[in-house]
């Protein structure tokens, strides 16, 4: 078994399941000291961040024989649950792939840019320094990569989530938030006593469903469509003899470069005000809950060209795209590290059905050593 495949099964063998998608999981604290075991077998500088308790990231570094340009390659280690899945913590390999959770999303990612490091390693690296950062929480608020941006810095970055072994310049990002409706509690009996505030919540969900016909009707972006809308969660009422007084809706904004974070609640506020307008009865409020941005990196900077070459040489495809979902390089990239995407290829992101395919893998470790070659000189 070569070694980046072995550092894999024992990367995917760690429960990492993140705690606050699943309250009780286990976190990332026993797969940090597994990387700080692996960074410190290949002679490498490793530190410990504690974002939060039994949360630490683990950012190693190499340093070059001479002054030159960094590098920082970054990846999440922990995973969503593992509900319905008879044994996600023990790799199975078969017909090339691997099967487990997190083998794909992103394990994967940060076995072969650890491996790809060990490469430059055994010959030591010309120049510069590159910077291993293995992340917590990306699954949900990506604390680790805030904190990880406010104690190291690069030049440049490469974010290794799965990208099929294409590069990708550019994602969506996100905002949630949540609208309730108040109503006027009363017997189900008596309309002229109640208000219904699911009722009225049905406007409300007929407007956004015409906004989101509308963002999809839109602006296009190059490599990413639309921006686009839906609702998520929803929640109301008491008995089924009663008028609802109140009703909650979250819902989920995907945003395109050159939209604000705020952009959903302004939509949403508008709607509301129209409502009322048309009707005294209806009472409603928004409120935002969390946003991240949409991210791309600037078209004329070389990070995408050379990894791309470097990708091709080592026999992937590396098409330029764009990703639907948000990633930990927009806060790399908010922080001024010009950032892209570069992973193996794979199926099943928290499916119960997870596979990644190991010679992408290896082709993933391949175009990244090249790259680091490349940058770091």
């Amino acid at each position: 078994m070569d070694s980046v495949t072995r550092l894999l099964r024992d990367l995917v063998a760690v429960d990492s399941v993140n705690p606050t998608l699943v309250p009780g999981a286990a976190g990332e604290a026993a797969i940090a000291r597994r990387l700080v075991q692996e960074f410190e077998a290949m002679g490498l500088a490793v530190e410990v961040q504690e974002v939060a308790p039994g949360r630490p990231n683990v950012v190693a570094t190499l340093a070059g024989r001479a002054p030159g340009p960094s590098l920082m390659l970054c990846g999440h280690i922990d995973t969503v649950g593992v509900t319905g899945m008879a044994a996600p913590f023990e790799p199975v390999v078969r017909d090339g792939r691997m099967y487990g959770r997190g083998t794909q999303d992103m394990k994967s990612g940060v076995a072969a840019m650890i491996d790809a490091v060990r490469l430059v390693a055994g010959g030591g690296l010309a120049a510069g320094e590159v910077v291993v950062a293995c992340v917590v929480d990306e699954e949900h608020s990506s604390i680790g990569a805030d904190a990880l941006v406010t104690r190291w810095r690069a030049d440049a970055g490469i974010v290794t989530e799965p990208t099929d072994l294409d590069v990708a310049v550019c994602h969506k990002g996100f905002a949630w938030s949540e609208i309730v409706t108040t109503g006027k509690a009363a017997h189900g009996s008596r309309p002229a006593d109640g208000v219904d505030a699911i009722v009225h919540m049905g406007r409300v969900l007929v407007a956004l469903g015409a906004l989101d016909q509308r963002l999809q009707a839109g602006a296009r972006h190059a490599r990413l469509g639309t921006a686009s809308l839906h609702a998520s969660i929803i929640s109301g009422g008491r008995e089924l003899s009663s008028y609802p007084d109140r009703c909650a809706l979250q819902v989920e904004r995907r945003t395109i470069p050159g939209e604000p974070e705020t952009v959903l609640v302004t939509e949403v506020e508008d709607i509301l005000a129209r409502l009322a307008a048309a009707d005294p009865t209806f009472a409603a409020t928004a409120t935002s809950m969390f946003a991240r941005p949409p991210y791309e990196i600037d078209a004329a900077h070389p990070l995408p060209g050379l990894l791309g070459a470097a990708a091709k040489d080592a026999g992937c495809r590396a098409e330029t795209i764009g990703m639907s979902f948000w990633t930990d390089a927009a806060v790399l990239g908010g922080a001024g590290i010009p950032t892209v995407l570069f992973g193996p290829a794979g199926a099943g992101l928290h499916s119960t059905d997870e596979w990644v395919d190991l010679a992408s893998v290896r082709q993933c470790r391949d175009a990244l050593a090249a790259t680091i070659r490349a940058w770091c000189r």
